[in-house]
């Protein structure tokens, strides 16, 4: 039984194939097209997974799509006629046109790979309603055969959020709450405010939040509250009105968001922060009320799902789910005793999910073991590497796995930046020591070195650390298994000092657990750092520079030679600046 499942015409469109239940491949489509957050057709991760798995489009059985255009149409058409006629008008063309591209993907598919329109496809077409796809990508790669299980986002199919129960196969959902009552749209708007004004950079809140604050919790609660059904109330008396739209494609499909607050908002909190203005205190406080309000609303949330289900297990998916410091508090600002979250919670997980759906809840396909590596994307091998790098005039050494990570672990110890580049990539928005930038984590002056020289942005951005997974007890006041580095836990305090460049500055950090099993090489190189320096755990960052994480050596060598890194590692072959 092969499925393909596909997140398409949405931001973060991306592709995933099931053999028999066992997730094949799975990549974003923005590791090819270049282009953050791309929200076209996944093309190249389609092709990349057929190739992948040595199949045709033609051995598809089931092809799943992470969207179903039926899904609370009459709500949709209520909120639609509250429109202003010119706005109305403008919905529908757009709703349409984008209705019409996806019911039409199977077509586009076959003319795509076949050119011919006497082709009929073999797949059986399912469109799965958005957030059913986050709670698939949640619960059925989870180690749980029974699970309380939420999405949060901004919105999907006219839903910002829902509640279910996963037992065995079958995903129940309890309820769910409508657009344009969202906690993503919430945090998306604040971010705005902040000055950060592109799609996607929530995440620099909550990396600034550390330096603050809650002191405007209060006024902000104004803005979103908790009610009484567990849900929330977010007041648009403060925001643009969303029958102007929250979030539009450019003509690269790349997703833009207009500014979401209005002057209202502005009157409550103060002055807003223009892009180009510098970070102050007030904007740091703002980002730990922002923060605050948001966990108590999502602990508000999960603490009403535990007393609908009385479960102890919960998995998490949708963009708030990648709030990887409300993640870490959940187990102790809730009854829930475990969390399992995927590694790509945010919307390019729904390709996967749309696919777990239908082999799980509608074929009744039999569960697998807990998805723990996020390695299912492309991969190179030593002669490929090879052939670029002599074909781009580069002086490289090849070594054996022994030497390398001696040498490149002395290349740590002695400051040095490098480059990372081993397996398959990863799929979801972490890099997870596929695609990595590591740094020695005892440097106090490794931040200032990766934000000014590397990644070229702001400076309060933090760093993970990636630790043996044996380890985490030494190092941690909680102790968990965190593969796909989604979670914040506080460092223990005799320990910061030691690993200053990854502890954030309310003394937690972002850990990524690495497991010999699912990293070998990753866990060699970490492996042979502690040996020399005591510390199991090294400094990783996305290997990027304001661009989706590298895809190719190509890619991995350009970006090494227009940055500062010290050294570059392509499988077995390293090169080093003279």
């Amino acid at each position: 039984m092969i499925i393909l499942g596909l997140n398409a015409h949405h931001a973060d469109a991306s592709a995933c194939l099931l053999i028999d239940g066992k997730l094949v491949a799975a990549v974003e489509e923005e590791r090819f097209t270049r282009i953050k957050h791309y929200s076209g057709f996944p093309i190249h991760a389609v092709e990349f997974c057929l190739k992948e798995a040595g199949i045709t489009l033609n051995d598809i059985n089931h092809l799943a799509i992470g969207r179903d255009p039926s899904a609370k149409i009459f709500n949709k058409i209520a909120f639609a006629l509250q429109s202003p006629f010119n706005v109305l008008k403008k919905y529908f063309g757009t709703r349409v046109a984008n209705t019409q591209q996806i019911n039409n993907i199977d077509q586009y598919l076959l003319n795509h790979f076949y050119n011919d329109a006497s082709i009929k496809a073999n797949f059986k077409v399912h469109h799965i309603e958005h957030h059913r796809t986050h709670l698939a990508s949640a619960y059925y790669p989870s180690p749980f055969n029974e699970a309380a299980v939420l999405s949060l986002d901004g919105s999907g199919d006219f839903t910002s959020a829902m509640r279910a129960v996963g037992n065995g196969n079958d995903l129940l959902v309890i309820d769910s709450v409508d657009f344009p009552n969202s906690i993503g749209i919430f945090y998306s708007a604040l971010t705005q405010f902040l000055g950060f004004m592109h799609y996607g950079d929530e995440y620099k809140v909550m990396g600034l939040a550390p330096y603050g604050k809650p002191i405007y919790k209060e006024a902000l609660s104004k803005v979103l509250t908790p009610t009484n059904d567990g849900w929330f109330k977010l007041n648009n008396h403060f925001l643009r009105s969303p029958h102007e739209g929250y979030v539009y494609y450019s003509e690269t499909n790349q997703p833009i968001i207009p500014l979401l607050y209005n002057q209202n908002l502005v009157a409550l909190l103060g002055k807003e922060r223009k892009p180009d203005e510098p970070v102050e205190q007030f904007h740091k406080d703002m980002a730990a009320s922002i923060q605050w309000v948001t966990e108590q609303i999502i602990f508000h949330i999960i603490t009403q799902l535990h007393h609908k289900t009385k479960l102890n297990n919960l998995c998490l998916a949708g963009g708030v789910a990648q709030n990887s410091v409300a993640n870490g508090k959940i187990i102790k600002n809730t009854p829930f005793k475990k969390v399992y979250i995927p590694s790509a919670g945010h919307d390019a997980g729904i390709s996967m999910g749309a696919a777990f759906y239908v082999n799980h809840k509608l074929l009744k396909g039999e569960r697998q073991p807990a998805i723990t590596s996020a390695y299912t994307g492309p991969s190179f091998t030593n002669d490929q590497i090879e052939k670029i790098l002599q074909e781009n005039n580069v002086c490289y050494q090849s070594l054996p796995d022994a030497e390398l990570y001696n040498i490149v672990s002395n290349k740590l110890i002695d400051g040095a930046v490098v480059g990372w580049f081993t397996g398959k990539a990863e799929f979801g928005p972490r890099a997870l020591g596929g695609r990595s930038i590591l740094m020695d984590p005892r440097r106090t002056d490794a931040k200032e070195i990766l934000n000014q020289k590397i990644k070229r942005r702001e400076s309060f951005r933090p760093f993970a650390p990636s630790i043996l997974k044996e380890y985490v007890v030494d190092f941690f006041e909680i102790v968990d298994e965190v593969p796909f580095m989604e979670k914040v836990f506080p460092i223990k305090e005799e320990k910061r000092a030691l690993i200053p460049a990854v502890t954030h500055s309310d003394g937690s950090g972002r850990l990524q657990t690495v497991d010999a099993t699912v990293s070998p090489r990753y866990y060699g190189l970490i492996d042979a750092f502690r040996i020399k320096t005591g510390i199991p755990i090294l400094l990783n960052t996305s290997f990027n520079e304001n661009e989706p994480i590298v895809n190719t050596p190509q890619e991995a060598l350009n970006c090494y030679l227009r940055t500062s890194m010290d050294m570059l590692v392509l499988e077995n072959c390293v090169i080093q600046r003279n």
